[in-house]
């Protein structure tokens, strides 16, 4: 490697680590609202809309980075707004989580935000993605552990297809691999967890963001 090279590779290195190969994955961004109400604090959920993609899953409002939008953050505040009609001036961003790389291909930047409890009275919900809302004491995230259970990701370098044809996904003779990736490999195995309030059911992503965040709630609401 030549001298100009070797600075032109130093020059192009992050200042800020970030999410090696991101362009792969699908990137979001997601708030965990906050209300505070009677000297509680509370977070706002959401059902999704039966119809929509996860359709019935409990989340928090965000999704898809999209190219027009300006940063994380404002990936967050536009869908909070599209979907719960809560305005950028009614949220007070607190702060932001680390960054979350789900095993099923997604990486999701959480924001925490304090809503004021008018926009939360008068919040107007898209009903073609929202099917309701939920408001859930963070004392009870304290105070109840989830329940935990294990998944496991294989990795399948074919699949067969409806007329019980093998489809190659990944050549692996023809690349000369090792006969152990001939078969799925992998067996990775992941804890979900899950918690159990009003008859609803909260797991996957969202329990995730919730424990990251409950283990950073110290003391009592003021």
């Amino acid at each position: 490697m030549k001298k100009k090279n070797l600075k032109q590779l130093i020059s192009n290195l992050p200042k800020t680590p970030g999410v090696l190969g991101r362009k792969r994955f699908f990137n979001s961004a997601v708030l965990i609202p906050l209300v505070k109400i009677k000297g509680e604090y509370y977070i706002l959920f959401q059902k999704r809309a039966a119809h929509i993609r996860q359709g019935g899953d409990i989340c928090f409002p965000g999704g898809k980075h999209e190219q027009s939008d300006k940063s994380f953050l404002h990936t967050a505040l536009r869908e909070t707004y599209e979907e719960l009609g809560i305005k950028e001036e009614d949220i007070k961003i607190l702060g932001q989580l680390d960054t979350y790389v789900a095993p099923i291909g997604a990486v999701i930047e959480p924001f925490v935000g304090r809503i004021k409890k008018k926009a939360y009275l008068n919040m107007k919900i898209d009903e073609n993605e929202v099917e309701k809302t939920l408001l859930i004491p963070i004392k009870f995230f304290k105070e109840h552990k989830p329940e935990e259970y294990t998944l496991a990701h294989e990795i399948h370098p074919y699949k067969i297809d409806e007329n019980g044809k093998k489809d190659i996904l990944f050549p692996v003779e023809e690349l000369g691999l090792p006969d152990t990736y001939k078969e799925p490999w992998g067996n990775k195995r992941h804890k979900i967890w899950v918690y159990k309030y009003g008859g609803e059911v909260i797991w996957g992503i969202t329990s995730v963001i919730i424990r990251d965040l409950i283990e950073k709630y110290e003391g009592e609401d003021e």
